[in-house]
């Protein structure tokens, strides 16, 4: 198991984790992320999660690969994408917000911000539809159908 996959098992976060360790939170990061830890570190964090140090030694030497199943790794995707939509829609209101706010100051008489508004708006909404699985025109069935066809095997 990955440090992380142990943090979250205790529900710790990054912070309690390098407190109860000794360790700097920087140190716990980098660990995380898949840099090289020292043996005094790992002999640090296997204390404190109770696991057995060869196994965090054979996690250092598995280069990087995290060991996420099928499901959880659909899972940290899905939320990845539910982060990407909230990250356009917040941009989406502070850009079109700043666009108002210029047209009013430039041009009060015609307000073209609408039409800025109105055209990033659909993409909003279609990346919106598209995250939280309103409809799904490529998804999971379409791909198995594509590579199926492509294999030349038979549904």
């Amino acid at each position: 198991m990955t440090v992380r996959k142990l943090r979250l098992k205790r529900a710790w976060s990054q912070e309690q984790l390098a407190q109860f360790s000794g360790l700097s939170i920087r140190t716990i990061q980098r660990i995380e992320r898949g840099q090289k830890a020292g043996l005094e570190s790992l002999k640090s964090l296997a204390a404190v999660l109770e696991v057995e140090l060869d196994e965090l030694l054979k996690e250092k030497d598995m280069s990087n690969s995290d060991t996420y199943n099928d499901e959880e790794t659909r899972i940290i995707e899905h939320v990845q994408d539910i982060k990407g939509f909230y990250s356009h829609l917040i941009n989406y209101a502070v850009v079109v917000l700043g666009l108002f706010l210029l047209n009013f100051l430039v041009s009060p008489g015609y307000y073209w911000a609408w039409w800025a508004a109105l055209g990033w708006g659909i993409g909003v909404i279609s990346h919106g539809l598209s995250v939280f699985e309103v409809y799904s025109f490529f998804g999971a069935d379409w791909e198995k159908k594509q590579i199926e066809k492509r294999l030349g095997r038979k549904l």
